[in-house]
């Protein structure tokens, strides 16, 4: 049986069609590999970017810059890396398209780390940290701040769309924005 042949590529999991991946470099198994989250891709770049097109231009992007990225990290769970990967290139979209003259959210301008950084790889790496430390926040802290910031819903909609209560809302976004600066710091001193 060829490594191309499609009947093998669906019989072989993530990390070996990965590892096939990293040894022949034949784009078509890490066409493959994509393909099975591609719909969860575009329904990421939906939520965050919310236009179809742009999320369909994302989707390319993220596939592109993948077939570069597979070759250089090591990747233990392909499918939470292209999670990350991909929310972070929505973030990016979204910065890019806030000019300077526009309020940039609260959460990333506190964020010195985000603000000074040199390259895109600082940008990117950063990036990974805050989603990593946003993984880390107790669920309704990282549900207060995804509402919040992310998604720039008021207090009013976090509580219809949550049940928690004003002083909930509050407090939960306070100690989610304290926790992520206090997560921040300490995986900069890694």
């Amino acid at each position: 049986m060829r490594i191309g042949d499609k009947e093998m590529r669906s019989e072989l999991n993530d990390q070996e069609l990965l590892l096939l991946y990293k040894e022949s470099t034949d784009m078509s198994l890490a066409a493959a590999l994509f393909s099975r989250y591609t719909h969860l891709v575009f329904g990421l770049c939906m939520k965050y970017l919310k236009d179809e097109e742009d999320s369909r231009d994302a989707v390319m992007t993220i596939f592109e810059k993948l077939i570069e990225d597979l070759k250089k990290h090591e990747i233990s769970n392909f499918k939470s890396w292209l999670y990350s990967v991909s929310k972070n290139h929505c973030l990016m979209v979204l910065r890019k398209k806030t000019s300077e003259n526009e309020k940039i959210p609260d959460l990333i301008m506190k964020n010195e780390y985000v603000l000074h950084l040199s390259s895109e790889e600082d940008k990117e790496l950063n990036l990974l940290k805050l989603d990593n430390c946003m993984e880390k926040l107790v669920e309704q802290q990282r549900k207060c701040i995804d509402l919040f910031f992310l998604q720039e819903k008021c207090y009013r909609e976090i509580e219809a769309s949550t049940g928690y209560s004003s002083n909930e809302v509050k407090s939960f976004i306070q100690n989610g924005k304290r926790n992520l600066k206090n997560c921040m710091e300490r995986s900069t001193d890694d």
